[in-house]
């Protein structure tokens, strides 16, 4: 039978001593060579441009990070996918015959471009149009596609609340299937004047006139060949888009995929080791979703076949942030631990094995394969304003690089 490559962790770690790295190629490198490199990739993604999914952005993405890992020694596949890309025509909320700017939420429906006029007030009223504030997280909490399914609103507003003023996007967790009643962002600048607004039932309009035009987006994959064809594959994971730069939501995660992959390349792998740098991440990871589709049933437990899953979600590194390790086995989580502490940045956080994690690993967690996850939180989430390198904390990037090339190459190592 066909072995989970994270069994073998105990055994291997006790072979190490008392955590020599000698003789294992994980020796570290000086911190500050790993910034040098580190703040070249991160000031590289922020040039970019916005990475929304199927944008100029995403694709400059994309061939920078292909381009880096030939660099690196690898060869790149790169994996294209459709999808009916959302552009926005015309969005914004009016009061008083003031327009205040909008952002469509990417997984409603359109108004005709003359909008949807009526009276505003707070969601869950009888009110033509429904007002609410909501975090950026709450796109993937159960109160949130409720709230809009159930209402009787003929449109939505939704006041982005992130920790710092602006337009906090929310993830669409219904890209595909996009919901009824049409809905808008605004930035919580407008926040008070919205509620007070809605608090005397204002006459308002509300556009959000957008277009579905074909497109295609593309994970980065790179395949690494193991010497024992009967091991599962490890695959080593990264979501690569997002509404905005969000330098520090992805830069971190790309970062520790980059000094991964640098630092296995040329090494002997027991089982395949695939890494995958997604694209779709902020619409309810299309990309993960193609990715599975070309492998079927990687997403399940060992004992039927899965793969082990390494994972470098959001903000890994942010300026300020707090770092979690999540997994549902026990020898991966140690293993995390473990080469976290070693490097001088412990998680501040390990959620217990049965919570369901954000991101991609949600997938993964739901059809019960094995991951590793890393996250961090950020205070511009979501926002525009996430930019190198105000955001960045990139001493902290370094170091959670460094144990996540550690990980992956003694994963990759691991002996039966």
């Amino acid at each position: 039978m066909a072995r989970d490559p994270s069994e073998p962790y105990l055994e291997f770690a006790r072979s190490r001593g008392a955590r020599s790295n000698a003789g294992f190629g994980l020796e570290k490198c000086p911190i500050t060579e790993a910034e040098t490199r580190a703040a070249a990739w991160l000031q590289a993604c922020d040039a970019q441009g916005i990475h929304r999914t199927g944008t100029a952005g995403d694709l400059a993405g994309a061939g920078w990070l292909a381009a880096e890992a030939a660099a690196l020694g690898a060869k790149v596949e790169i994996e294209e996918f459709a999808l009916n890309r959302l552009d926005p025509v015309a969005a914004y909320l009016e009061i008083d015959g003031d327009r205040i700017p909008a952002v469509p939420l990417f997984d409603a429906l359109p108004t005709a471009p003359e909008g949807i006029a009526g009276r505003l007030d707070l969601a869950g009223s009888d009110a033509e149009i429904g007002v609410v504030k909501l975090s950026p997280h709450s796109a993937s909490t159960g109160a949130f596609q409720p709230l809009r399914r159930g209402t009787q609103h003929r449109a939505l507003v939704f006041i982005c609340g992130g920790e710092e003023p602006g337009l906090a996007l929310l993830n669409a967790e219904q890209f595909r299937t996009p919901l009824d009643p049409p809905a808008i962002h605004v930035g919580s600048e407008a926040c008070d004047r919205v509620l007070a607004a809605a608090a005397r039932g204002a006459p308002a309009r509300l556009v959000a006139d957008s277009r579905r035009n074909a497109a295609k987006a593309s994970n980065v994959v790179v395949t690494l060949a193991g010497c024992d064809r009967a091991r599962l594959p490890m695959v080593v994971m990264t979501p690569r888009s997002s509404w905005w730069q969000s330098t520090a939501e992805r830069g971190g995660g790309l970062v520790c995929w980059l000094e991964s992959l640098r630092t296995v390349v040329a090494a002997p792998v027991s089982g395949d080791v695939v890494f995958t740098a997604n694209s779709g991440h902020e619409l309810n990871h299309l990309g993960l979703d193609d990715f599975l589709a070309r492998r079927p049933g990687w997403d399940r437990p060992a004992g039927e076949g899965g793969a082990s899953w390494v994972h470098y979600g959001a903000n890994l590194g942010a300026a300020g942030g707090v770092l979690s390790l999540a997994s549902n086995t026990d020898a991966l989580r140690r293993l995390g631990l473990d080469e976290l502490t070693d490097v001088g940045q412990p998680p501040d956080d390990m959620p217990p094995a049965n919570r369901q994690p954000f991101g991609e690993t949600r997938d993964i967690h739901r059809a019960g394969g094995a991951y590793l996850t890393l996250v961090g939180s950020n205070r511009w989430f979501h926002l525009p304003q996430d930019r190198w390198p105000a955001t960045i904390d990139l001493a902290a990037v370094a170091r959670i690089a460094a144990a996540s090339a550690r990980i992956v190459l003694m994963l990759s190592r691991s002996r039966s």
